[in-house]
């Protein structure tokens, strides 16, 4: 994941070293840009919606099958890790709508992301919803089948999304139509030997009627000569630049990771990586376990009217905007935005379980959905960490941190859950572990207060 010239929207001249030849994009920051912002918004609402809706697939599997929490969750689980670690299906269309969205923004590239993740927040209220709806009339089967020809709709949002042109069309002046070349090339003789046999030939009694009768074979082999050679130079050309890209993307890649630059000898950023595999299973817990808590606390009824995962849903699109607003404010820091938000969700995490009615539980999901609202300050608090060249790099770690942590964090809880038989100690013993990764985040800043502090006593005592 290394940044190019074509992740920043610039088209360059013939000579790439020539930095006065760079011209911005006009589709950068505007044009068919909101296009892919809005496509990119409704692959959040099929894919991460659909993901974060699960609770209510959890509870017809546990009816159904018969299984431990623990075992249950999994199939949650895996759907949600996957995706942000490796992924086929919902990993191979939500990544590049992620990273598409980045392409065509450079002024307003904050705005356009955190539009298109509000997508989130949408998709889960409105697939918690559906589920819900055709799983009563349906079964979950059925329901499964109509989410999946729902989600055939990101084959239009995938149309939605094409790649920035280079600026050189297929009319430039300066490119040939092959077919055009092969007609007028010195070597080609389509016409000449025929019009010359033609000439020549005076009358049908001659008796040059055969050689001029296969004169426009012959011509029709040499056409198909020279286009089997086109062919053949095409594939070799593109074949040389495919092994240049990947040996240079190689490069990079290894001079990021495991270089003089290494990502991994900054302290801070390898707190961040441990502080993001404690995190996002604290924020996806609720999404899969609160359907069945409602259903062993007798909360069914009032859950039907409103889900309490839709309430974090409502509440997480707003906090994205709000949070992003505050943390833009010149006397405001990002960092301490996003630590209040991280100490909030886990104060929220420790209190859930002492909620047993649906009013206090719809107060805590509130609470749950405003700080997780911080998912849209990842990307500015990872680039004052690692700087704006690293960014590509050091985010996705993250974002494989937080895959990881969501891969695991459900079946632990379910697993909790099946020793137990309370939902209390998975929801303590996670907020444990969150505590530990914020731990993690705290730790660098209070070694520079000490170093400075001990600075400061060092050059008091010297004058």
């Amino acid at each position: 994941m290394y940044t190019s010239h074509e992740d920043i929207g610039y088209d360059f001249e013939d000579d790439p070293k020539d930095k006065k030849t760079l011209k911005p994009h006009p589709n950068i920051d505007s044009g068919w840009a909101w296009m892919v912002v809005l496509s990119s918004f409704f692959v959040h609402i099929l894919i991460m919606g659909s993901q974060m809706a699960l609770g209510v697939l959890n509870v017809e599997w546990l009816e159904e099958f018969h299984q431990s929490r623990g075992l249950t969750a999994w199939v949650s689980s895996l759907s949600m890790g996957i995706t942000l670690i490796v992924g086929f299906g919902s990993g191979m269309a939500y990544l590049p709508a992620v990273v598409m969205v980045g392409r065509y923004f450079q002024k307003r590239r904050a705005l356009a992301q955190g539009l298109s993740t509000t997508g989130t927040g949408f998709g889960t209220f409105l697939m918690t919803v559906l589920l819900k709806y055709l799983c009563a009339e349906y079964g979950w089967r059925n329901a499964m089948f109509i989410q999946g020809a729902v989600s055939l709709n990101l084959c239009v949002c995938g149309a939605l999304m094409r790649p920035l042109s280079s600026g050189k069309g297929r009319n430039d002046p300066g490119g040939k139509d092959p077919q055009v070349v092969l007609a007028h090339s010195p070597g080609s003789k389509s016409s000449g030997p025929l019009g010359g046999a033609e000439e020549k030939g005076g009358g049908p009694g001659n008796g040059n009627e055969e050689t001029v009768g296969d004169l426009p074979g012959q011509a029709c082999q040499e056409k198909v000569g020279h286009r089997q050679n086109l062919c053949a130079l095409r594939v070799l050309k593109t074949a040389s630049q495919l092994t240049v890209r990947v040996r240079r993307g190689f490069r990079d890649w290894y001079s990021g990771y495991f270089g003089t630059a290494s990502l991994f000898t900054n302290r801070m950023f390898v707190a961040f990586i441990f502080w993001a595999l404690f995190a996002y299973s604290s924020f996806v817990i609720p999404f899969i376990h609160l359907p069945e808590i409602v259903n062993l606390y007798n909360l069914s009824e009032q859950n039907d009217v409103f889900p309490l995962t839709s309430i974090i849903a409502i509440v997480h699109i707003f906090a994205k905007v709000i949070l992003g607003i505050v943390a833009d404010l010149p006397c405001i820091s990002v960092w301490n935005v996003f630590l209040m938000a991280n100490f909030t969700l886990v104060l929220s995490i420790f209190i859930l379980p002492l909620m047993h009615t649906y009013a206090g539980l719809a107060v805590i999901c509130a609470l749950i959905g405003f700080s997780s609202g911080y998912f849209s300050l990842m990307p500015v608090v990872t680039e004052d960490l690692v700087g704006i060249e690293h960014l590509a790099n050091a985010y996705g770690i993250i974002i494989c941190a937080n895959g990881i942590s969501a891969l695991l964090g459900p079946p632990f809880a379910g697993w909790i859950y099946d020793i137990t038989e309370k939902y209390d100690f998975s929801f303590y013993i996670c907020g444990l572990l969150y505590m530990v990764g914020i731990l993690f985040l705290l730790i660098q800043p209070c070694i520079q207060m000490i170093e400075q502090s001990r600075k400061k006593y060092m050059d008091g005592a010297h004058v």
